[in-house]
């Protein structure tokens, strides 16, 4: 068979030329059984968008860019995954850029890097202010991930990173930890992430009645620096009952410290992580982790970005979505016999 056109996959699912290419662009009002019906055909006769052709006649691409900071990073990667999967549903093609924790990795991302190429960017920054954001702003359409950044004239996708940390403590309170500390913050000033989790922590503790709080930070934020750094304050005379990490990174160099010492979560130490990467479902114990829902975020932060796209010039909105805490056994649930 020869080149594959719309008509091809209009004629194969039995719709109007203007149907295929409303999923192809990715057009919100298609209902999920036409959509499903049209991707089937485009599966089966293996069609493939002329992307150069589309932009000159629709001044669309279907091509969105997704930058964050490191594929390395296992919630970066699995995210990524989300997203592809998202966007691929309603029709987009989506490229991946690393900004590699850099504030010019940053602009050029914001700026839209592959203006021209793709019609809008989602970007989770770790650097940028919500001022720099603003003044370095291009014409592409831009939603960022993440937290309190908040830029005025974008709209924001996170989960609520306070709520999310008074949860967990609440968790470990509820299984009777009344030393229980904070893992894995960078030392000194420290990113917008940690200082939620923090604050979240600290209201955790505060609505358990408990007064003490033990800070632990890291200085390199891997699983072997996370390892390294526990390792030194349990030799130093850490004492708690349970443990917050600021993720699953830093859940992993704890356990691995703590096996290396004779202690065991949750029987020593309870451990709770935070991002539910894959991987910890594969440890010994299992972690407990913040599982933040991943598909909510991708899918509110692709509806808002189509909106842009569309023209939409509404003040920035800041969208939180939900999460759930994922029980494991380094963090069991309260009256299990183990704890």
């Amino acid at each position: 068979m020869g080149k594959v056109t719309l008509q091809d996959v209009a004629a194969h699912a039995g719709v109007s030329m203007k149907t295929v290419s409303n999923v192809v662009r990715g057009y919100q009002h298609v209902s999920v059984a036409m959509r499903d019906r049209v991707q089937a055909a485009i599966d089966e006769l293996g069609y493939r968008p002329n992307v150069s052709g589309r932009a000159l006649a629709t001044g669309r691409s279907n091509m969105l860019a997704f930058a964050f900071p490191d594929l390395r990073r296992p919630y970066f990667a699995e995210l990524a995954h989300v997203f592809s999967h998202v966007c691929a549903a309603r029709g987009f093609q989506l490229l991946l850029e690393e900004t590699g924790d850099s504030a010019e990795g940053e602009r050029s991302a914001v700026r839209g890097r592959e203006a021209g190429v793709v019609d809008g960017v989602v970007i989770h920054p770790q650097i940028l202010s919500p001022e720099a954001i603003d003044a370095v702003r291009g014409d592409t359409a831009v939603v960022f991930l993440g937290e309190d950044v908040r830029p005025r004239s974008a709209d924001q996708v996170a989960i609520d990173n306070r709520r999310a940390a008074a949860d967990a403590v609440a968790h470990l309170a509820a299984l009777g930890c009344r030393r229980i500390g904070f893992f894995g913050h960078e030392a000194g000033t420290g990113s917008r992430t940690s200082a939620l989790r923090l604050d979240g922590y600290r209201s955790g503790l505060a609505a358990a009645g408990i007064d003490a709080e033990f800070l632990v930070p890291r200085e390199v934020g891997d699983a072997p620096g996370a390892e390294a750094a526990f390792g030194r304050a349990l030799d130093a005379g850490l004492d708690v009952d349970g443990l917050l990490c600021r993720d699953d990174l830093a859940a992993v160099g704890v356990l691995r410290a703590m096996r290396l010492r004779g202690l065991e979560a949750p029987r020593d130490i309870a451990v709770v992580g935070w991002d539910a990467i894959a991987l910890g479902s594969s440890l010994a114990p299992s972690l407990t982790s913040v599982a933040p829902d991943t598909v909510a975020l991708a899918a509110t932060a692709l509806d808002l970005l189509v909106e842009r796209m569309d023209g939409s010039d509404v003040a920035g909105r800041y969208v939180t979505v939900g999460h759930r805490l994922l029980v494991g056994e380094s963090a069991p649930h309260p009256g299990r016999p183990d704890r």
